[in-house]
């Protein structure tokens, strides 16, 4: 047997000479693949030349994108530490602080002493004669036309006052990282290293010894940037040391700080909701709390999800309106269904029209003529799909099997008759399946023109991105469009799925 299986050398020579041509067609494919992948390195490279990206991978601040991702999964603590000219310090954690009003963290440790303050003050002062005092008054009073003292003098006194003030303070950031200020003096501790920086609580900043790597000071006397990684950062400058430190999660996503559920544990949320006194006499405590997370300032989840509901309506009522304008005009641009070779051109050249022209542009165009609002991302859905299904749907009829048509023509039915019974049975399916693919299509389009002032929450997402600072709000809003994404695609898929199954049992 393995001798029949072999061939002779010259046996294969003779096979060769008697099938040329079969031989010329495997080495004429065999060169046409390697031409084609020839061709793509070539381009590879030519884009990596054109685009310099080996510059660009260079170049990267990959500590700065590290920053940027973090800022999506976590919230920053802003404790600034006010350092006046004899040393002593003030802290203030921001208006809008995600620890609420007059915040006392643990991570925080503070020594106070109560000073006396000399203050100036003030005040009118009239010719009515006064009773003798210490204060001295540094403006005399103004003179009268007959001599008199009738108009009133601006006096200045020198007072003092009782002030608390901070002497020492103690940031932790975890991890053996922390920073210590005090007698104008700030020691920081971090991956095994210290750095001591001396202030003058005005403007100049002097770093006692080599700044490490974690530190960075652009110029003499001006401030100095320290990094921490995931814990944060801080900047010390001559009369102030702001910290950000860094914490895993989404601060107050439930209730912000003005809500009087604020610091509450779960469990004292739901006995306040189930049995607990009324926190709003005009409410229930449930009716409260649903009403604080609806219009929870922070993340505001109600207009949040009021935009994700215009969204979703714009693809929806835009891919709706684009279909129902796109099936009658289709009929005209098919060829084997109008045998009109110019109102074939005319459709054809119109849907190219409004395909060819980006749904972006169409945005700007409708935000333009009727303003910022979902009608504009409506009309800009409705236009560019209405040449895309136009071409689609055209394509389709063009593709039909011709011996059903002939079918139903053969026993004498009506033009309309034979489009609905020969035409449509083969076609519908194809059509609804598209539809369904171009409205789970436009709801991410919709996010997209929506940032343009098409609205819906992609004008809202622009808003949160432009602060350089809402990020975890933005995570929050993308999130959100994912989860309708791949749950409109889920329907779409299962819908379509139906649909072609059907087309293909008839």
């Amino acid at each position: 047997m393995t001798s029949m299986n072999r061939m002779h050398p010259q046996e294969m020579d003779a096979i060769a000479a008697r099938h040329k041509d079969l031989l010329e067609k495997s080495n004429g494919k065999r060169l046409r693949l390697l031409s084609i992948w020839a061709g793509a390195a070539l381009y590879l490279v030519f884009c990596w030349w054109m685009f310099s990206i080996s510059d660009v991978l260079r170049n990267a601040n990959w500590s700065i994108a590290g920053s940027y991702l973090a800022d999506w999964v976590s919230y920053e603590v802003r404790p600034e530490l006010e350092i006046a000219p004899d040393g002593t310090m003030k802290i203030d954690y921001g208006r809008f602080s995600p620890l609420g009003h007059n915040p006392t963290p643990e991570w925080v440790t503070l020594e106070t002493e109560t000073v006396q303050r000399t203050v100036s003050t003030t005040r009118a002062q009239t010719n009515t004669p006064k009773p003798s005092s210490t204060i001295s008054f540094m403006v005399a009073p103004a003179k009268s036309a007959d001599g008199g003292n009738d108009t009133p003098a601006v006096a200045e006194a020198v007072a003092s006052r009782s002030e608390e003030v901070i002497t020492r303070a103690v940031v932790s950031l975890g991890a053996g990282t922390s920073i210590e200020v005090a007698d104008k003096q700030v020691s920081v501790n971090h991956s095994g290293e210290t750095l001591v920086a001396t202030v003058d609580g005005v403007a100049k900043t002097i770093p006692n010894g080599t700044l490490p790597a974690w530190a960075v000071q652009k110029r003499p006397g001006e401030k100095i940037t320290l990094s921490f990684g995931a814990r944060g950062w801080a900047e010390i400058d001559g009369d102030e040391v702001s910290i950000r430190r860094r914490f895993f999660g989404w601060a107050n996503f439930v209730f912000d700080t003005n809500s009087p559920f604020f610091g509450k544990t779960k469990g004292e949320v739901l006995a306040l909701i189930t049995s607990g006194e009324r926190l709003d006499p005009t409410r229930s405590n449930l009716a409260l709390a649903w009403n604080n997370i609806l219009y929870n300032a922070e993340w505001q989840h109600l207009d949040v999800w009021t935009k994700l509901l215009q969204t979703i309506v714009m693809a929806f009522v835009g891919t709706l309106f684009a279909s129902l304008l796109a099936f009658p005009l289709c009929f005209l641009a098919a060829r084997n269904i109008t045998r009109n070779r110019v109102v074939n051109q005319v459709s054809k050249r119109f849907f190219d029209f409004l395909r060819s022209v980006d749904m972006l542009i169409w945005a700007l165009f409708f935000t333009r003529a009727f303003g910022p609002g979902p009608l504009a991302g409506i009309s800009a859905i409705f236009f560019t799909d209405t040449g895309t299904f136009g071409k689609l749907y055209s394509e389709a009829l063009e593709n039909i099997d011709e011996k059903q048509r002939e079918g139903v023509k053969s026993v004498g039915a009506a033009p309309l008759a034979v489009q609905r019974f020969g035409v449509l049975p083969q076609v519908l399916p194809v059509f609804a399946s598209q539809s369904l693919y171009f409205w789970e299509s436009n709801t991410r389009s919709a996010t997209i023109i929506g940032a343009v002032g098409a609205g819906g929450i992609g004008l809202k997402l622009w808003e949160a991105m432009r602060t350089n600072s809402d990020w975890e709000n933005v995570a929050y809003m993308v999130l959100l469009i994912l989860l309708v994404v791949f749950i409109f695609d889920g329907i779409s898929n299962a819908l379509r799925s139906r649909l072609m199954g059907a087309g293909l049992q008839r």
